[in-house]
């Protein structure tokens, strides 16, 4: 669901309206423009509009499956990839090979595998955890509470590098509405620097329909689909062989 009106016909028109927009937030809350990544969120699009994006000038991607952006960046120019959604521990070193920065980390046990793998390869990617901010029982995420023993859990590995938290709150038809979460992760985000004396410079929070209210509330990574590729159709891109199945993978 979206509360967008009609969307521009061309992509660079649309990433001319999200510059713009973020410009525009970023100038109302006092912040630089520099200090926003917009991350294209490309999962279901096939590599030639995927190309098209990066050739306009998007420079980060964000997908998430690692299956499908495997199979898909070798198809396109080069660009930044990231993970944005839930991590799998069977595909930690495929992640890996590909991701800068793995935004939607969920557990302790995912935690300590990443520690394990990176420590095994030398690979490294920048973590963030994801935060359940409405508690929401279908939600990916730790609690304000168990962020903490995680955070706690990850400096001890002492192999992992955490950036910052991510949110996904709830979709409301008011932008508004949403504001209250973020203030809360920015809010958790600042308690956590103070209590473990680590910087922990990144937001990810802030979608199609939100991601205006987020920069307002210090989002550094703004995640951006409908809006910026248009709407999904019922013929999305897949990987040649199954989406769910190891054997997609080649052996490390």
């Amino acid at each position: 669901m979206s509360n967008e009106p009609d969307l521009p016909s061309t992509f660079s028109e649309r990433h001319a309206a999200i510059e713009a927009r973020i410009r525009a937030a970023c100038e109302r809350a006092g912040r630089d423009r520099g200090e926003v990544v917009l991350v294209g969120v490309s999962k279901t699009f096939p590599p030639e509009i995927v190309s098209e994006a990066i050739r306009d000038g998007v420079t980060v991607l964000g997908e998430n499956r690692v299956q499908e952006g495997l199979a898909k960046a070798p198809l396109c120019p080069s660009a930044e990839w990231h993970l944005i959604g839930p991590l799998q521990r069977n595909k930690i070193r495929h992640a890996l090979s590909l991701f800068t920065v793995l935004h939607a980390i969920d557990s302790e046990a995912v935690l300590h595998d990443l520690a394990r793998v990176q420590d095994e390869t030398g690979a490294r990617a920048d973590v963030m955890l994801e935060v359940n901010v409405a508690d929401e029982p279908t939600k990916h995420g730790f609690t304000p509470a168990s962020v903490r023993d995680a955070l706690r859990a990850a400096l001890s590995d002492g192999v992992l590098r955490i950036v910052g938290l991510m949110c996904i709150p709830p979709w409301v038809p008011d932008p508004e509405l949403s504001r209250p979460r973020f203030r809360a992760l920015r809010a958790l985000r600042d308690a956590l620097q103070d209590e473990f004396s680590l910087a922990l410079p990144e937001l990810s929070m802030g979608m199609s329909s939100d991601f205006e209210t987020a920069i307002e509330e210090g989002a550094t990574y703004v995640r951006v689909g409908t809006s910026l590729f248009g709407r999904r159709t019922a013929g999305a891109w897949k990987p040649e062989r199954s989406a769910d199945s190891d054997s997609y993978f080649l052996q490390p």
